[in-house]
This record gives structure tokens, C-alpha cells and sequence, in this order.
């Protein structure tokens, strides 16, 4: 079976632009917020990771700082880019914890759950 990635467009409605590759992320691993029918997660929102978020994170079970050598994963810490689930990137919202976005790296998907008005509140490519 393969899997079809979806039409590669950003919530601004352009091309969607890499996120990070360094750390390398998406669902796909190749530093775009791409997804498809299989990302049951939707890592569509690029955002730049705050200490906030990551704390935020981690205490909801989900450790994105601690090193991962076992799947080639470094940790992320704060000021790198990564490809978040859109429902956590909401529920983060909702919290007071959500980190800044890029739209134009942020995946049309990710208006399946995330109101563009909340996406714009943490736009870091609309200053």
C-alpha cells in the first residue's frame, strides 16, 4: 500500500513552505508539514517550540525534549521548528501555552481542527 501525501498547500492558501530540517520533521520526515489520509495525528502546524509548550507537552505524556537515539531523535529544545498535531496545538491554545506558528509552513489540514483566526494570533510570519 502507499501512501498519497495531500495536495501540499498552506492555510494562506500558497505552496507549502519546509518547516525544519534541522531537526528534521513532518510525518513524513522530510521537514514539511505534509500529510495524508494515514496521519491520523495531523502534524500540520509548524510552530517554534517554546520551554512552555515542551513542559506542557511532556506533562501530557508526550516528551518532545528528552534525546531519543533509539529512533535518531535529538530532543527538541526552545527556538526549534517542528510539525505539531493540530488538535494539541488547540488544546494548547486553550491552555495559554501555545507556541508561535508559520502559516506559510502550516498545512491546509490543520483548518480541519484550528480556526485560521487562532492560527493568526500566533503567526510568526504575519509581524
Amino acid at each position: 500500500m502507499s501512501i498519497r501525501m495531500d495536495l501540499s498547500v498552506n492555510v494562506l492558501g500558497g505552496s507549502l513552505t519546509p518547516c525544519s530540517r534541522d531537526p528534521i520533521t513532518g510525518f513524513f520526515r522530510n521537514g514539511a508539514c505534509d500529510t495524508c489520509p494515514e496521519d491520523a495525528g495531523s502534524h500540520t502546524v509548524c510552530a517554534v517550540m517554546t520551554e512552555e509548550f515542551l513542559a506542557f507537552s511532556k506533562y501530557l505524556g508526550n516528551d518532545l525534549s528528552t534525546p531519543r537515539p533509539e529512533f535518531a531523535f535529538a530532543g527538541l529544545k526552545a527556538g526549534d521548528r517542528w510539525c505539531l498535531c493540530a488538535a494539541r496545538f488547540l488544546q494548547a491554545h486553550h491552555e495559554g501555552v501555545a507556541p508561535r506558528v508559520l502559516l506559510q509552513s502550516t498545512h491546509q489540514r490543520a483548518l480541519d481542527l484550528v480556526p485560521m483566526d487562532v492560527l493568526k494570533q500566533y503567526a510568526r510570519d504575519l509581524d
